[in-house]
């Protein structure tokens, strides 16, 4: 008798809920994982940029300016994991066009841009988050996207 083994969908989404806690932000951690026919090409999760004192260090900006979430993403020390994971890929020469990014949260509209541009291939994630647009742009650029448990409840995995 085989071992009940996680989908492809969950084993990739657990795999972004363990990159998120390295997240070192004070206010929500996030993983993201780019993978491309079964193999993973890279992974990000939230936080400053290398060589910078992290948030948990200094202190949030965004708390100690009161900015709501999902608004005004500039005031922010850090870089969200979308971004990192797709600045990973670039950083080592991987090509992530094609791809399924898995995220614990559904991304920004800056994130979405970046990922239209990047050529990923569709994204699915944990939980949304208050940004209506991201998901907007990413329908107009033909990317599928999606909550990971709507997809489960429907059966409908997508093998990446």
């Amino acid at each position: 008798m085989e071992p009940e083994r996680p989908s492809w969908d969950e084993y990739f989404m657990e795999l972004a809920r363990l990159v998120a806690r390295r997240s070192t932000c004070l206010r929500r951690q996030v993983g993201a994982v780019v993978v491309k026919d079964k193999n993973v090409l890279a992974t990000g999760y939230n936080g400053t940029p290398s060589g910078i004192a992290h948030c948990s260090q200094v202190g949030c900006l965004r708390q100690q300016l009161d900015v709501p979430s999902g608004e005004r993403h500039e005031l922010c020390r850090g870089l969200h994991a979308e971004q990192n994971a797709i600045i990973q890929a670039a950083k080592h020469g991987v090509n992530i066009a094609g791809g399924t990014l898995y995220c614990t949260n559904s991304p920004c509209i800056i994130c979405s841009k970046m990922i239209i541009n990047a050529g990923i291939a569709a994204v699915i994630f944990d939980h949304g988050y208050p940004d209506q647009l991201s998901l907007q742009m990413l329908g107009e650029a033909g990317i599928p996207f999606g909550s990971f448990d709507e997809r489960a409840k429907l059966g409908r995995e997508r093998t990446p």
